[in-house]
């Protein structure tokens, strides 16, 4: 299954551009609802990665469409998994618990912090972004619950690491990803067989778009965060990045702090997560500032992804997702 069709987005003729545009997203839904019923119908004990983001509110709206029949009721048939450094913006993670409550969806919090009590997570510092670290919790928590498929948000799009993905990544049993041994998907035909230990990282939504994926939130009338339309923030100018001024991320020495209206592209940790200049407050707006950018979200957002270009490969290596 090949979901992707060509945009032909807001020409001159905006009105009739945008509702021809919107008609690719009724494929890529088809193709992530199918997904998630694979899943679901091939796995003992799935999870739906859920961080209250942008991304996994869209997975979760299909999901709900998948298997919630509002007349005659349902319920997602897997929990929601959430990984939590400690260090989440709470505009999200109040909102995750929200979402989470109003579908009654089962939802699990597992925290770095608690990794870092038991000694498996060592930062080398106070200030070490904490970020890398939920691998280490990621697959204490795939032991624990003895998940064996974990669906998550990822597109790829976002990151050249991301692009080598297949919908079904196979993990071995020390949770690692082997670029060069993942499977064929041929003709929607997924290889789902597991030895002991090992899981799949599932991605429903890898062949949207950040455009695709603004438009369905239009399209849907999907709530996010606040934090995603402009707002007022201070923040610093720091390697080519507005850096949010906040206890955990200060002014450096010489710095000069700023407010700015930004928004967020994408939403993670705070110690690495930076918003972008924007006044877009509604998701229209946001497609039409997507239109115009030349920078992939992580590129314009990750503090973490400017150590290396490998940095994003590296992590998943590792087991992060």
């Amino acid at each position: 299954m090949n979901a992707r069709i060509d945009n032909d987005l807001l020409t001159q003729d905006q009105t009739m551009s945008h509702h021809l545009a919107n008609a690719h997203l009724d494929a890529l839904e088809e193709e992530t609802i199918f997904i998630l019923r694979e899943v679901a119908a091939a796995f003992e004990r799935p999870a739906l990665l859920f961080s209250g983001g942008k991304d996994s509110l869209v997975m979760l709206k299909c999901a709900e469409k998948a298997f919630v029949d509002k007349s005659r009721g349902g319920r997602i048939p897997f929990p929601l998994l959430m990984i939590d450094t400690g260090h989440n913006f709470p505009e999200v993670t109040d909102f995750r618990d929200f979402r989470a409550q109003e579908l009654g969806a089962e939802l699990i919090v597992r925290r770095v912090e608690d990794s870092m009590a038991r000694g498996t997570v060592r930062l080398s510092h106070p200030g070490e972004s904490r970020n890398a670290h939920q691998s280490v919790t990621l697959l204490e928590a795939i032991e624990e619950c003895r998940f064996d498929a974990l669906m998550g948000g990822a597109r790829r799009d976002e990151e050249k690491a991301r692009a080598k993905e297949r919908i079904f990544s196979h993990r071995d049993s020390f949770g690692q990803w082997a670029p060069k041994a993942q499977r064929p998907e041929l003709w929607a035909l997924f290889n789902t067989r597991l030895q002991p230990g090992e899981h799949f990282r599932v991605f429903p939504i890898s062949n949207w778009t950040e455009l695709d994926v603004w438009q369905y939130i239009e399209r849907e009338n999907i709530a996010l965060p606040s934090l995603y339309y402009t707002h007022q923030r201070e923040v610093v100018e720091r390697k080519g990045l507005l850096v949010p001024v906040t206890p955990l991320t200060p002014p450096k020495d010489g710095e000069q702090v700023v407010l700015r209206d930004v928004r967020f592209r994408t939403v993670g940790d705070i110690t690495c997560t930076c918003p972008v200049p924007s006044t877009a407050a509604t998701p229209g707006e946001i497609v039409i500032e997507t239109l115009a950018t030349d920078l992939s979200e992580r590129g314009a957002t990750r503090m973490d992804d400017k150590t290396s270009d490998a940095s994003m490969e590296k992590r998943k290596r590792e087991g992060y997702f």
